[in-house]
């Protein structure tokens, strides 16, 4: 049999109309906007007025490595799974960024026979929210320099300025420039730069507001610089969120698409978890719970990142009580952690196998003895793993207390996920003491150390001087009680890359404090980790191309 690519498996799909998977769901017709034939957008007035009746599994993963984990095809397969099982389940998850796209990381909309579609659509353009946030991100840095050209009457200091332009592509030209050059009628020159777009605030509002009249409150609180005396300059002082969210009223919609079997799957939003929180909207999670009984999300990275703030910052925020964990793992990538090179993964190595496991064991004691919720470790099944490598992983959990279920959704669509469906409902409905990893009343300093050791079981944190100043002026300004969202490298519990496996005696280090007051909470730059990531020498870009009909190829 021919192997298949990810995107040829999706073209030769048949997939329902959309307005066949909503009524699956009992969404009223007058409810679904269509984009084309098989996407949506979903008009929450009338599904708001209805109750919250589903259990919440959040899928999260080991630390990447090169070798692959597959955290999204796992949520997909095991979604469809759930549904093989006879249960009312959908998947919530976030849209793909383009700049992983044609970066280095591809698409992701799954893989294999479990990959929600149109993936070509859902990897592109999809339905226009990404630029209608770019558009408003771009939108407060124009009134905010015009601001400064026609006089200045705030007294903005264009030192101080915090708000950065945007665009949802790999670019470094644009971490730090140079604007307003070319005389007087062009602006007022100064240092400048951009983020991708999923790093902008505004991705973050979107994700967490609750409705058009809190995503209008939000944008109002932006801070986008300070005075020249120290005092906060926000949207609303520049009379900027009407206009911005005009921008955005269609945008935050959710939207609804499908997976290869026909599983609802609503794809909404998509901060980056390494530099933003990593979660999929709030909106699309609670209309999600409102219309099904088990509803998957997923949380970007490995749970040292995207889980923490999905459970730190969206499930405070929201309100929201996860019923269990399901956290993803490969041997291969295990095998990596413990010191194999990429070209040699294929070979059996039970003692390099037993050096990776501590990564994965320490998101597992993370998940189950810091937040309190019950977990079940999937492996993701590679044709190279042996009886042995499976047995010791096996091993290892069980000595936790936690199950393992091999997870086969790659090679077999929701058929495949059928023992992590049945173990996920046995987990639903065991009594949990879900809890904060901190609580808010904390400094800021106090959470930082708390999350480092914790979370990523460091000695301890330590502050630039400037992040110390920067500690300082955020709790005088009362922004001291808000949660913290970690941007740190993916590849490592630490704030160094080279750091595998689960490392002992580092301090992890925040030279950068700033707060998202629109969010909701305060980012704290660790390490050298970037808002604006890079192409790599051979971009995914360059294998991609379409023919004279319109058909994509290369996309995976």
């Amino acid at each position: 049999m021919a192997f298949k690519s990810d995107i040829e498996i999706a073209q030769e799909a048949t997939l329902l109309p959309i307005s066949t998977v909503a009524a699956s769901l009992g969404i009223p017709d007058d409810a679904v906007e269509h984009y084309g034939r098989y996407k949506a957008k979903l008009d929450l007035r009338e599904l708001k007025e209805l109750p919250e009746k589903g259990r919440l599994i959040l899928v999260t993963a080991i630390t990447p490595t090169p070798a692959g984990e597959g955290k999204t095809t796992t949520s997909v397969g095991l979604t469809d799974g759930l549904r093989r099982i006879g249960k009312n389940a959908v998947v919530a998850l976030r849209e793909p960024s383009l700049g992983p796209v044609f970066g280095i990381k591809g698409g992701a909309a799954g893989g294999g026979y479990a990959q929600v579609v149109p993936m070509e659509d859902i990897n592109l353009h999809f339905t226009g929210d990404f630029h209608a946030i770019g558009a408003a991100n771009n939108l407060l840095a124009a009134m905010l320099d015009n601001h400064i050209q026609q006089g200045n009457d705030l007294g903005i200091d264009p030192k101080q300025i915090t708000w950065k332009r945007a665009v949802d592509m790999n670019d470094r030209q644009l971490r730090h420039i140079v604007d307003g050059l070319g005389g007087r009628a062009q602006g007022v020159p100064r240092e400048d730069g951009f983020e991708i777009t999923v790093a902008s605030e505004i991705m973050a509002v979107l994700c967490l507001a609750s409705d058009l009249a809190d995503l209008k409150a939000r944008l109002a609180r932006i801070i986008v610089g300070y005075t020249y005396d120290g005092q906060p300059i926000t949207a609303h002082d520049l009379k900027a969120e009407g206009a911005m969210t005009a921008l955005l009223k269609d945008a935050i919609k959710p939207n609804l698409v499908q997976t290869l079997e026909g599983t609802p799957a609503f794809i909404h939003g998509g901060p980056f978890a390494n530099i933003a929180h990593g979660c999929n909207s709030v909106s699309a999670t609670r209309t999600a719970l409102r219309l099904a009984d088990y509803v998957v999300t997923e949380a970007g990275f490995a749970a040292d990142l995207g889980a923490e703030k999905f459970l730190d910052i969206k499930c405070r925020i929201a309100e929201l009580h996860p019923s269990a964990v399901v956290i993803v793992a490969t041997v291969r990538a295990l095998k990596y952690h413990g010191g194999v090179p990429k070209a040699e993964l294929d070979r059996e190595n039970l003692e390099a196998l037993e050096k990776g496991l501590p990564n994965l064991l320490q998101h597992v004691g993370n998940i189950r003895d810091v937040f309190g919720l019950p977990c079940v470790v999937a492996v993701n099944a590679f044709p190279t793993d042996t009886e042995a490598e499976l047995r010791m992983v096996e091993q290892k959990c069980h000595e936790l207390g936690v199950n393992v279920a091999l997870s086969e959704v790659w090679a077999k669509g929701g058929e495949g996920g059928r023992a992590l469906a049945e173990e996920v409902v046995r987990l639903c409905e065991q009594p949990n003491h879900f809890s904060f990893s901190y609580p808010l009343d904390m400094s800021i300093e106090e959470k930082l150390e708390t999350i480092c050791r914790r979370i990523y079981h460091a000695d301890g944190v330590e502050l630039t001087a400037n992040a110390k100043k920067q500690a300082r002026q955020l709790t005088d300004l009362g922004f001291g009680g808000l949660p913290i969202c970690m941007a740190k490298t993916q590849y490592s519990f630490s704030d160094d890359a080279a750091l595998l496996g689960a490392p002992k005696g580092f301090t992890v280090t925040v030279r950068n404090l700033k707060v998202s007051a629109g969010a909701g909470f305060i980012v704290a730059l660790t390490g050298d980790i970037m808002t604006m990531p890079g192409l790599p020498k051979v971009p995914a870009a360059e294998k991609i191309d379409v023919d004279e009909n319109g058909r994509i190829s290369g996309l995976f």
